[in-house]
């Protein structure tokens, strides 16, 4: 994550493909803090996703 993720609006991600990573805008019901790994479960458009906290 490179920008926490508030309740309201988007953070930001960095998701891993094709040899390296790319940087979408993170959408979640819930806020996210710092240190938080995620899983993208839906993607809402071409630069934006549905994430939420990847269970330990």
């Amino acid at each position: 994550m490179t920008v926490q993720i508030p309740p309201d609006g988007p953070g930001e991600v960095l998701v891993a493909m094709r040899g390296g990573s790319e940087s979408y805008a993170a959408y979640c019901a819930t806020s996210i803090g710092w240190g938080v790994r995620v899983v993208v479960v839906d993607s809402l458009s071409a630069r934006s996703v549905l994430v939420e906290p990847l269970p330990s």
